[in-house]
């Protein structure tokens, strides 16, 4: 559906809140005059599925605002969460017709959207393009490398750290704000979703925040809104060290 919240979509490239880090990062003004041209957004609702596995994918784009995650179905029906997509991300392979995962929003989402032929052709006559897209795929493969530490070797506690860690550094990012002092953000994901993600039960998710909040590394005002009094301790709670690299 197209988009139909007024207010939520930018009115011009240049005003958008992930211009920096989306894949027109690098493009310069001719360049964003032709993506205007093949761009629209569309607007989905928490837990509405933005493509289903197997579909024909007519488009690609960027997550403005909101999150939605990747999931996959075996056979026998069993379902598993393998990636998030958060503001800034791209959604869609260019030279991939068919969509390997679901998508499905976990909050209401925005999505910045471009016709997929169209694109196609534009990353071979727009360098600036493909070598951002290049790099953000780089970053999601370290991000998969990641992620498979996470959850192969790390306990309760460093995998929740390590989720908020991530979400702190993205939230930051998109703001241009500091990593250095309080950080607050809005959890985008419940605690079943956290649990799933992150290959946990609901008690222990809930057991692991309560501690960290007991001892000081975080606040949770309600459900969602987080707040970390210090990154360096966040990050030796994951199991990193101050540069994100992981701690021997």
């Amino acid at each position: 559906m197209l988009l139909d919240m007024p207010g939520q979509a930018p009115s011009h490239c240049g005003d958008c809140q992930i211009r920096h880090r989306a894949v027109c990062a690098k493009c310069d003004t001719d360049e964003l005059q032709r993506l205007e041209e093949i761009k629209y957004y569309r607007s989905f609702e928490a837990g509405q599925t933005v493509i289903w596995s197997g579909d024909h994918m007519g488009f690609v784009g960027s997550i403005v605002t909101g999150i939605a995650t990747l999931t996959q179905t075996m056979e026998d029906g069993r379902t598993q969460m393998v990636g998030l997509l958060l503001p800034s991300d791209f959604v869609g392979r260019p030279g991939r017709e068919i969509a390997p995962y679901d998508v499905v929003a976990t909050s209401d989402i925005v999505m910045c959207c471009f016709r997929r032929k169209p694109f196609e052709e534009m990353m071979e006559s727009t360098p600036h393009i493909a070598q951002r897209l290049l790099q953000m795929t780089l970053d999601e493969l370290d991000a998969a490398r990641e992620w498979m530490l996470v959850l192969g070797r790390k306990k309760a506690r460093e995998r929740i750290a390590s989720l908020l860690a991530i979400i702190a550094r993205r939230d930051a990012t998109l703001k241009l704000a500091s990593l250095q002092g309080k950080i607050e953000f809005d959890l985008p994901l419940t605690r079943e979703a956290m649990a799933d993600y992150l290959g946990l039960t609901l008690e222990t998710v809930s057991r692991q925040i309560s501690a960290l909040k007991k001892d000081g590394v975080i606040s949770v005002e309600g459900n969602r809104h987080v707040t970390v009094h210090d990154m360096d301790t966040l990050l030796q709670e994951a199991g990193d060290d101050t540069d994100g690299g992981i701690l021997s």
